[in-house]
């Protein structure tokens, strides 16, 4: 699923986005097809339950052992205006019986569950894609409000696809009549006569879905009886109706992962299980202080479910409260996190430059979102790389980590507490809003898999004055880590200062004498250009002229171009960075193998601009600032572009 190198069948698979390779066979009275990978987008009203439709439906994708890829695509208001373009949700779905990297490019089938989800969406659908649409929506009323004079059902404007008109909303009150329901409670079940449908069009396993249905509403009988009813009901139509004359099938991806359990994750809970991974190996307790911001929140949720694991968790009154209450809980002995956006970056950054001067550990992850200001809390971008680098005053150097796929969020963030823990500073997580409400499968490792990342905390004196006089030095560095040692308020004879006033070297007392200031600022760059990180690999295997270098979550688009140039018979390298403070020590030579170096970004070039600056190399920015992630097709047209130029 995330290996550098593909076999032939899978570049080619990645290579040829809009034709399915299909075998046909007999069941019954209906053809079932074999086909290698499906993209799904169900489209409908934000209230129309789009997510949890195509979460069940990924969620029994994965029990059935397809690779897949999900992007959730939603407003940022909780009840957007029905009906209208802005209040349209979707999610799109990419399984396939092989190794995927991005949830698609275009989808092979679009439910829309209204006008404005057929409008919002059809650009993206190629022409011989299936369409499924709920006509009973289709009133005169719904179609004025986004624009359409005429039923495109109707006026051959969808005549190049392969449309099934579908009453939805019909068929779903007739399977629910009876139940002691109004009409209106009845309609809110056809999301799931939808995924039903699509279930038997597939050949989903239905047993998880019945599961969570009575989970969800165990305390409502009646309502988990009539969802029940409803699913099963599309499940049915799909079987009964002439229009769905053939379903298909995508074989489980055997070949495709390693041996080992795996689950579907998205992000934030992959990142959610790191942290607590990371904190049993430190043997820690997790400590998180956190405000509530979309798209962070899910991890706030998920750490107050484990306290059987010695997390503890702090909603507080606002962001600089939250990161306050974090960096006494590291100053405290705890692994310390803070988690927000950035907009709460900008308002934490004084409390991370306080953490850099009494250095000390505390991950700060930044799920990044469209900016500047409040800008688009529900969509992505990677434009917060350089706030993390140099947004505060002073000289205030901090490691930034980046994860590539929803996955490796559980990675990134044992490495950012590795990385915090050993060096006791402050470290950046940067993942975004496409890895964290995106999902992928991902192996659940043996714990003996798990770095040691286990602390000693000084428990006595560490210098020696001229008098023999044993005494606690607080800021006495490890010779080879330059990081202070960490001592726990209460242990005797280690009392100390903190605050934010310049420290003197060694004892740690308040000090303006400008060479000790000169001496510590220059001390504390030396410790982040001295971690240990490994060197960046390089995927090159024609030694190809161009290089396309990326970071974060441009991982899967990057790499599912570079398939499809490679299938095409271009020579191209391909490098990712996780580290971004400090860069891999063999980067700059890495770099000036290459006569370009393309770098996708979704900013104006923060990358780019890093790295021309340190390496004085002639990076060529590729950028995209939409809220949505890169296209795979999009990028090859790009990078083919610069290999040609």
């Amino acid at each position: 699923m995330t290996s550098q190198v593909s076999s032939p069948a899978e570049q080619a698979d990645e290579a040829a986005p809009g034709e399915l390779r299909e075998q046909r066979k007999p069941a019954g009275t209906k053809d079932v097809r074999r086909l290698d990978r499906v993209i799904i987008r169900f489209a409908g009203d934000s209230g129309d339950g789009m997510q949890l439709t195509g979460d069940r439906f990924t969620s029994e994708t994965a029990s059935f052992g397809n690779d897949l890829s999900t992007l959730p695509n939603f407003p940022a208001e909780i009840r957007a205006p029905a009906g209208t373009l802005p209040g349209v949700s979707s999610f799109q779905l990419h399984f396939a019986d092989h190794d995927i990297l991005t949830p698609g490019d275009a989808p092979n089938v679009l439910v829309a569950m209204n006008p404005a989800a057929l409008k919002a969406n059809l650009g993206d659908v190629p022409r011989g894609a299936e369409i499924i649409v709920n006509t009973d929506e289709f009133t005169k009323r719904a179609m004025q409000k986004v624009g359409y004079a005429t039923s495109p059902l109707e006026d051959g404007s969808l005549d190049g696809y392969s449309v099934h008109p579908v009453p939805l909303t019909t068929l779903t009150v007739e399977a629910l009549k009876e139940f002691d329901l109004s009409r209106k409670e009845a309609e809110r079940s056809k999301n799931m006569f939808a995924l039903g449908l699509l279930s038997w069009m597939y050949h989903r396993p239905t047993e998880g879905t019945e599961r969570f249905l009575a989970a969800k509403f165990a305390k409502k009988p009646e309502i988990a009886a009539a969802n029940l009813a409803a699913f099963r009901a599309g499940w049915n139509f799909g079987e009964t109706t002439e229009d769905f004359a053939v379903s298909y099938e995508v074989a489980p991806a055997a070949t495709a992962f390693p041996v080992g359990t795996y689950r579907n994750i998205s992000g934030n809970l992959a990142l959610s299980y790191g942290l607590i991974a990371a904190s049993r190996q430190a043997d820690l307790p997790l400590y998180l202080g956190s405000y509530p911001i979309t798209p962070a929140s899910d991890i706030l949720h998920e750490l107050s479910r484990h306290k059987n694991f010695g997390v503890r968790t702090f909603q507080a009154e606002d962001e600089i409260a939250g990161i306050g209450a974090a960096l006494g809980a590291a100053f405290g002995g705890s692994l310390a996190v803070t988690t927000t956006s950035g907009p709460g970056v900008a308002l934490k950054s004084e409390t991370i430059g306080l953490a850099v001067s009494l250095e000390l550990p505390l991950l700060v992850i930044d799920i990044q979102r469209g900016g500047p200001s409040t800008g688009l809390p529900t969509k992505t971008e990677q434009a917060d790389l350089l706030q993390a680098m140099y947004g505060r005053n002073g000289e205030a150097p901090v490691p930034v980590v980046a994860p590539r796929t929803p996955a490796d969020c559980f990675d990134a963030a044992i490495e950012a507490a590795r990385i915090a823990l050993a060096y006791r500073t402050p470290v950046f997580l940067l993942s975004d809003g496409y890895l964290a409400n995106g999902s992928e499968p991902w192996r659940i490792p043996e714990t003996d898999e798990l770095p040691d990342l286990t602390v000693q905390f000084t428990q006595g004196p560490n210098h020696t004055l001229d008098d023999g006089t044993e005494v606690f030095w607080p800021y006495k560095r490890d010779p080879e880590t330059l990081a202070r040692p960490w001592a726990i308020p209460g242990t005797p004879g280690l009392e100390h200062r903190i605050g934010g006033i310049e420290k003197q070297d060694g004892t740690g007392n308040i000090s303006y004498d400008p060479a000790n200031h000169d001496f510590m600022v220059r001390t504390r760059q030396a410790k982040i250009d001295g971690i240990d990180v490994p060197d960046v690999e390089v995927d090159d295997p024609h030694e190809a002229r161009t290089l396309v270098l990326g970071w974060g979550s441009t991982y899967g688009p990057i790499t599912a171009a570079v398939r499809r140039l490679r299938t095409a018979g271009e020579s191209i390298a391909q490098a990712h960075l996780r580290h971004l403070n400090p860069f891999p020590r063999n980067l700059g030579a890495v770099l000036r193998r290459y006569d370009k170096v393309v770098i996708p970004e979704m900013n104006l070039g923060q990358l780019a601009t890093l790295v021309r600056a340190k390496y004085l190399v002639d990076a060529h920015s590729y950028n995209q600032v939409n809220g949505m992630p890169f296209k795979a097709e999009q990028l090859a047209t790009a990078l083919k572009e610069a290999i040609d130029g």
